[in-house]
C-alpha cells in the first residue's frame, strides 16, 4: 500500500503541551458521572470497572468481583477472551471502518460464511449487521411490513425488545422503558404468554393448561383486534428475557407457527438474549423444532463489541430495495472480526455440551438452597431458565399468588426480595441482576464458567439469602 501522509505533519496546538488532566480516582470518576451524565442511565452501581478476565472483573479501588452478569449476556467467551482480543487489535490496524454502503469488508462476509454454517434451518440465507438489538428490531420491523404490506404486528405479555421508538412499542415488560414519551408507534397488540403469575394462575397450574389460555387469547386477538389478514408478524422471544426468564412451551411456539402459515403472517423470534449458545442450543427456537421465518441477534456473539443482526429467507428480505436498510456503523468491520472470533471458537468447541453441564450444576445448586426452608428457603418461588439463563423469583407480598409463606403471619414480607439478595451478594464480591416486575434474581454468566465458579457463586448466593432471611424473621 503506498504510504499515508502521518498525523505528524500536523502542526500541534501550543496548548498540547498542558494536556488535559484527565481523573483517574474513583471518587472523582464517580462525581463527574453523578454531576454531568444523564440519570435517565440506571446503574446497579458507582464502581468503576478498570480490567476484566473470564469471569473476574477489578474495579478502581481494586475491588474484585465474580461476574454473573456478562454485561447482560454480552461477554460470552468472557472478558477479554484472547482469540477475541486478537482479533480486534488485529483489525484495527488494517482497516478500522468500511461503511456499508461504500464497499464489502473481508470480515463482513466472513463473518456471514460463519454464521451460515450455525442457522437453526438453512432456509435462513440473508443477513443484515446493525449495531445495536433494538436497531435489529427495527429493521425486523421494515422487512415484515415491506414484505406483507401489512402494518399491524402482535407481541407477547412481558415481552422486551428494545428502547428505541419502534423497538420500545414492542415492549411489554416494563412501562419504565417508555413512560412519558407517548404515542408509541402504532398498530401493536399484545397476546398473553404462557406463564403462571403473568396470567394470574396459581403455580401449580399445568403447562396445557397455560398454553390453552394462551391460545384463546391469540385467537380472540385476531378475531376482535387485528385481522389476519392485516397482521404483518407476530414477535416472540423463546424464553422471555426481561421479563422475567420465562422459557416458552414448545407447544405453544408450533401453534403461533401455526397460525403464521395459515395466514401469512412472518414469525419473528427474537434471539438477543437467548441465542448462540446461551440456553444450551445454538439458537433457542432449535429446542421446540419451529422454524423461524426471520431472526433476530445481537449480545453474545462479538463478546462484547457493538453489532446485531437479522436473518431470514432470501425471497422475504428480497422485498427490501437498496438502501432501504443501512446507516453509518452498521456492520462495523472492527465489530465483524469480533464476531468472527466468537462464532469460530463457538463452532469449534464443545460449547453447548459445557453450557449444558453447567446448567445442571447451577439448577441443582439453587434447588438445593430453595429446599433449605430453615436457611431461607422459604423466600424463594421458583427457580427457572434454560441453559445459563437462570432466575430465581422470590415471593411477594403484593401478589396474591407468590404473598404466602411458612414462616407465620407475624414475618412480614418486603416487595424488594431480590434487591435484598441482590445487594447481599454484592458485600460478597458477585455481581447479579434483577429483572421484570416481579421480584426476580438473575444469573446470565458467561457460558465459559468453571465448576469451581459455580460452586463460588453457590456459595455466596446461600449466604446472601440466608442473611436476607434473618433479617426479614427479625434473628
Amino acid at each position: 500500500m503506498p504510504s499515508i501522509a502521518s498525523t505528524s505533519q500536523i502542526a500541534p496546538l501550543a496548548s498540547a503541551s498542558k494536556p488535559l488532566p484527565l481523573t483517574t480516582s474513583t471518587e472523582g470518576l464517580q462525581a463527574i458521572a453523578d454531576k454531568h451524565i444523564t440519570k435517565g442511565l440506571g446503574r446497579l452501581r458507582d464502581h468503576v470497572f478498570k480490567e476484566g478476565k473470564g469471569l473476574r472483573v477489578l474495579t478502581t479501588d481494586n475491588r474484585k468481583l465474580l461476574d454473573f452478569t456478562s454485561g447482560i449476556g454480552v461477554t460470552s467467551l468472557g472478558h477479554a477472551h484472547p482469540d477475541v482480543t486478537a482479533a480486534i487489535i488485529a483489525q484495527a490496524q488494517s482497516i478500522i471502518h468500511v461503511q456499508c454502503a461504500i464497499g464489502l469488508s473481508e470480515p463482513y462476509v466472513q463473518l456471514v460464511e460463519s454464521l451460515l454454517t450455525m442457522m437453526p434451518d438453512p432456509s435462513l440465507d440473508s443477513f443484515f449487521f446493525w449495531n445495536s438489538g433494538s436497531e435489529a428490531i427495527e429493521a425486523a420491523i421494515k422487512v415484515s411490513r415491506t414484505k406483507t404490506k401489512r402494518n399491524n404486528i402482535i407481541v407477547m405479555q412481558g415481552g422486551y425488545h428494545g428502547r428505541t421508538s419502534g423497538a420500545a412499542a414492542l415492549t411489554r415488560s416494563k412501562t419504565s422503558f417508555f413512560k412519558g414519551t407517548g404515542p408509541l408507534m402504532p398498530c401493536v397488540y399484545t397476546t398473553p404468554f404462557p406463564y403462571w403469575h403473568a396470567m394470574g394462575l396459581p403455580k401449580e397450574t399445568s403447562e396445557d393448561v397455560l398454553v390453552e389460555q394462551a391460545i384463546l387469547g391469540l385467537d380472540n386477538l385476531l378475531q376482535q383486534q387485528t385481522a389476519p389478514e392485516d397482521t404483518a408478524a407476530i414477535f416472540l422471544e423463546p424464553v422471555i428475557g426481561e421479563g422475567g426468564y420465562v422459557p416458552t412451551p414448545h407447544k405453544y411456539i408450533k401453534y403461533l407457527r401455526e397460525i403464521c402459515d395459515k395466514y401469512g403472517i412472518i414469525l419473528v423470534v427474537d434471539e438477543i438474549q437467548t441465542g448462540f449458545c446461551r440456553t444450551g442450543k445454538t439458537f433457542a427456537i432449535e429446542h421446540s423444532n419451529v422454524k423461524p421465518d426471520l431472526m433476530v441477534f445481537a449480545k453474545g456473539f462479538a463478546n462484547g463489541m457493538p453489532i446485531s443482526g437479522i436473518v431470514t429467507r432470501s425471497e422475504i428480505m428480497s422485498c427490501m430495495q437498496p438502501g432501504s436498510l443501512g446507516g453509518t456503523y452498521s456492520g462495523n468491520v472492527v465489530a465483524c472480526a469480533a464476531a468472527l472470533a466468537t462464532t469460530r471458537y463457538m463452532r469449534t468447541h464443545d460449547i453447548l455440551g459445557h453450557v449444558n453441564e453447567r446448567s445442571e450444576q447451577i439448577f441443582k445448586g439453587l434447588r438445593e438452597i430453595q429446599a433449605d426452608t430453615e436457611n431461607g428457603g422459604w423466600m424463594i418461588e421458583e427457580v427457572r431458565g434454560q441453559g445459563l439463563m437462570i432466575a430465581i423469583e422470590f415471593k411477594d407480598p403484593n401478589s396474591k399468588l407468590t404473598r404466602n409463606h411458612t414462616r407465620g403471619e407475624q414475618v412480614k414480607l418486603p416487595g424488594n426480595i431480590n434487591k435484598l439478595v441482590q445487594d447481599e451478594c454484592y458485600d460478597r464480591n458477585l455481581l447479579t441482576l434483577t429483572t421484570s416486575i416481579y421480584p426476580v434474581l438473575r444469573l446470565i454468566p458467561a457460558l465459559i464458567l468453571s465448576s469451581d465458579e459455580i460452586d463460588e457463586m453457590l456459595s455466596i448466593m446461600k449466604e446472601s439469602i440466608k442473611q436476607v432471611a434473618k433479617n426479614i424473621q427479625g434473628k
